[in-house]
């Protein structure tokens, strides 16, 4: 059945995807880069030549000064805390590659709902069967006590007291465990970890020699929640974690945190350039990855492009007025056709303000919204919206941890995130957000009619969990 609102002609609209639009990529500010390092001899054979294992000296610097500059911190980013990747994506793999043991690393944490493409780079390092989900929570955006009592279960069975595949030099530090989230703006859910429970979560990391690997990728793209309050009058995130490890007293060498950061949301995906910021000791090691070694920082070209942009001040004024405004408008044009449209219709937009924040702040990519409970599973939301509507969006069973068994259940339990539609303001303009939203709410109409004939919504659609 159509929508009743629109011809049954129509092109598909895709509010799952989670990538920036076209007409949003930093492309005068790349060509501009490129063109620098390519006209010149002295440049571009540096950066046509194999690159320096950690990355580009001068891009290593420029990030450095740039984190410096939009993160509120006590001790500032330095280039010996960063190694340039080729997205977080690549350096997820490579952290693991350098200090994971498939069988000394006890567990993997993974907060739920998840980034659910996270999944397949820690199973193929080895960790098939041992990803274990973490709920979040309405207050401070995790549940540390289970987190807590999942890492004391943990630590009771465990057998094995050393590294057994990876030893010596090559590996000075392997750790027990690693922990896996978005902290701010997360993806899917939107939640913002408070400070207290950041600061909670890395004495927890030392307690139990895990590392915390965050995305914060999001970060830089926020505005106020609120359309009518002054586009400054944003409350800043809290700190990032790795800040938050470096201030706490006992910080070691090796550090329990690192910051994957990327420039796909700010440039483009396709510039696959990226960066870790940990401890110095980390990123020497973080270096000597073995496909570095042979063939180089694998993004090295780009880097220098991207080095150009951060030096000439292009990014930030990119994204404080290119980025910012575009993405502020395509949130607010999203929240006024969902008030509109779907609230009135039992959704409910499920939000996450950190306890400390003074303004109430929104950002990132995603919307989070849940379905009434008179409507069945949200993945038989999205396979009707999909199979006779032209549109998709994200849903609740996407985001489980694989292989956790529990994650599932507490997805499927009452008021459990299999309940929940993701929606990006990222890719679309302005008339087909609308027009995503008006086919959201048509499909619920829809589905509540055939309910209410008695049909059985579920075997007559096609359900893909990915």
């Amino acid at each position: 059945m159509g929508s009743i609102s629109e011809g049954p002609a129509r092109a598909l609209i895709n509010l799952q995807l989670g990538w920036p639009s076209p007409r949003l990529f930093a492309k005068e500010g790349l060509l501009k880069g490129a063109q620098e390092v390519l006209t010149s001899d002295k440049e571009s054979a540096a950066a046509l030549i194999y690159g320096p294992h950690a990355g580009h000296p001068p891009l290593r610097e420029s990030i450095a000064e740039w984190l410096s500059s939009v993160y509120t911190s006590s001790q500032p980013t330095t280039k010996e805390r960063i190694c340039v990747t080729n997205g977080a994506s690549g350096n997820l793999a490579n952290v693991l590659l350098k200090f994971s043991d498939p069988i000394y690393t006890r567990k993997i944490f993974m907060v739920e709902p998840t980034y659910f493409l996270a999944c397949p780079i820690f199973e193929d390092n080895g960790f098939q069967g041992r990803l274990r989900g973490v709920p979040e929570d309405d207050k401070e955006g995790l549940d540390l006590e289970f987190l807590r009592r999942e890492l004391e279960t943990a630590e009771a069975v465990a057998t094995e007291t050393a590294p057994t595949i990876k030893t010596g030099r090559t590996y000075p530090k392997v750790y027990k465990y690693f922990i896996y989230l978005v902290p701010t703006f997360s993806n899917p859910s939107g939640k913002t970890l408070s400070l207290s429970m950041r600061q909670d979560l890395v004495a927890l990391a030392r307690q139990y020699d895990a590392l915390i690997v965050s995305d914060d990728v999001y970060d830089f793209l926020q505005w106020p929640e609120d359309s009518s309050a002054p586009h400054d009058s944003v409350s800043q995130v809290p700190p990032r974690l790795v800040d938050i490890d470096r201030a706490m007293p006992g910080y070691t060498k090796w550090g329990n945190t690192l910051s994957n950061g990327s420039f796909s949301k700010v440039i483009g995906p396709g510039v696959r350039v990226g960066w870790a910021d940990c401890s110095p000791a980390m990123v020497l090691e973080l270096a000597e990855v073995g496909s570095s070694s042979s063939g180089g920082q694998p993004a090295h070209l780009t880097s220098t492009f991207v080095d150009k942009m951060l030096r000439s001040g292009y990014m930030q004024e990119f994204i404080s007025n290119t980025l910012i405004p575009a993405y502020r408008k395509r949130y607010y044009f999203l929240m006024k056709a969902i008030n509109e449209l779907l609230v009135p219709l039992g959704m409910k937009v499920e939000v996450n303000r950190p306890a400390d924040a003074t303004t109430a702040t929104a950002g990132g990519f995603f919307t989070y919204l849940s379905l009434p409970e008179d409507l069945p599973a949200a993945k038989i939301v999205a396979a009707v919206a999909f199979q006779d509507y032209q549109l998709r969006v994200a849903f609740g069973h996407m985001f489980t941890v694989t292989g956790d068994h529990g994650s599932t259940s507490r997805a499927e339990e009452k008021g459990g995130f299999a309940r929940c539609i993701r929606l990006c303001w990222a890719w679309h303009e302005e008339d087909e957000i609308q027009s995503g939203v008006q086919r959201l709410a048509d499909v619920i109409i829809d589905i509540r009619g055939r309910m209410k004939r008695g049909e059985d919504i579920g075997s007559n659609v096609s359900i893909g969990i990915r």
